[in-house]
């Protein structure tokens, strides 16, 4: 009992000593820090006024070009190809045959289609005729009727297996991939022919959600394509999604005339002008290192009377390492562009520059 009433005791002490230890350090820390604060009094920091720019607000973006139309072309029935009519590169025009696939068995069955039918067309009229005169049920007659039916859609579908043996285009446009050889066996499905269409392209492009707000239908749009050289091409927004992807960019297409040099997969610079049709405006402008945190903080410095005031502001969009001031902020601010990471809201500055 007394050996636990010992243990008791130092445990007691040990406490007591930890926080007595602690309590002193933390006196320590506090005068340490207030003899450096009393040794710096100001913060060296670098400001710069807030201005009206001329920027250059035009909004470009990148993408491949893709042709308006295209079809992969396969086979509906099973059978020998017999000839091909075309090789890569070849133009074509919609309905045109491209392909033979023979069909003697396919004729066959047409041959006995037609015959069910003729049988089917003989006992509709004979129970048609008994059941005038009650030999037959109103039951058997409309078996027979549905048997009818049935033999001439029978009729029909090998019909349709006939003319699918002369394989047609589409689309018009130009065999791109030729995927089959006269001797070879398909059946419904097997790839025979890639048809693209590029007599009018597509610039599919990706437009950031800040700027999709000043695009509309039928916009014309100057494309740069560095692989015919400086000429522009004009084209006009076809689509615009209405819905944007995982990094809030909006897919956009601009349909352009092909003046012969454009291929399908090649890359090109759309140019969206703003909604004023000028190339430059004069906005309120801060230089991006301004911000605390990145841009899309808003947040940054001013020199308020040698005090360093943090405000929010509302950006716009980043032209270069200037950025757009929409709100917050007036002609003549002045804001810290360096030193912030050693501030503090209602820290003292020294105005280096």
């Amino acid at each position: 009992m007394k050996k636990t009433l010992i243990y008791i005791i130092v445990a007691a002490v040990l406490v007591g000593l930890a926080a007595y230890k602690i309590v002193n350090n933390k006196k320590e820390q506090t005068a340490t820090v207030a003899e450096v604060a009393k040794t710096v009094e100001k913060i060296n920091v670098n400001i710069e006024k807030v201005k009206y720019e001329h920027i250059n607000t035009e909004y470009t973006a990148n993408g491949n070009f893709i042709p308006k139309a295209e079809t992969n072309l396969a086979s509906e029935i099973a059978g020998k190809v017999i000839s091909v009519n075309v090789k890569e590169g070849s133009r074509v025009g919609a309905g045109q045959v491209v392909a033979v696939i023979k069909k003697d068995a396919i004729e066959v069955d047409v041959t006995q289609a037609q015959n069910n039918l003729q049988n089917a067309i003989i006992d509709n009229q004979r129970y048609e005729n008994a059941f005038k005169t009650g030999g037959v049920t109103k039951q058997q007659l409309d078996q027979s009727r549905l048997q009818l039916k049935n033999a001439q859609a029978a009729v029909r579908a090998q019909n349709v297996k006939v003319n699918n043996a002369n394989v047609t285009a589409g689309i018009s446009g130009t065999i791109n991939k030729r995927m089959v050889e006269p001797g070879a066996v398909v059946s419904p499905g097997t790839p025979l022919f890639e048809i693209v269409n590029i007599n009018t392209l597509k610039l599919s492009v990706l437009v950031d959600e800040s700027q999709v707000g000043r695009l509309a239908l039928g916009q014309s749009v100057d494309i740069k394509v560095n692989s015919i050289g400086d000429e522009t091409i004009t084209g006009k927004i076809t689509f615009i999604a209405p819905k944007s992807d995982a990094s809030l960019n909006f897919p956009v297409e601009i349909e352009v005339a092909n003046n012969g040099k454009l291929k399908a997969g090649m890359y090109g610079t759309a140019i969206f002008k703003t909604s004023n049709g000028g190339e430059t405006q004069s906005i309120l402008t801060v230089p991006a290192t301004a911000f605390v945190n990145g841009v899309s903080s808003g947040q940054l410095f001013i020199n308020d009377n040698g005090v360093a005031k943090m405000i929010k502001v509302s950006v716009g969009k980043v032209y270069g390492d200037r950025v757009h001031i929409l709100s917050g902020l007036k002609e003549g601010d002045e804001v810290i562009t360096s030193g912030q990471i050693n501030l503090d809201n209602g820290y003292k500055i020294n105005i280096v520059k």
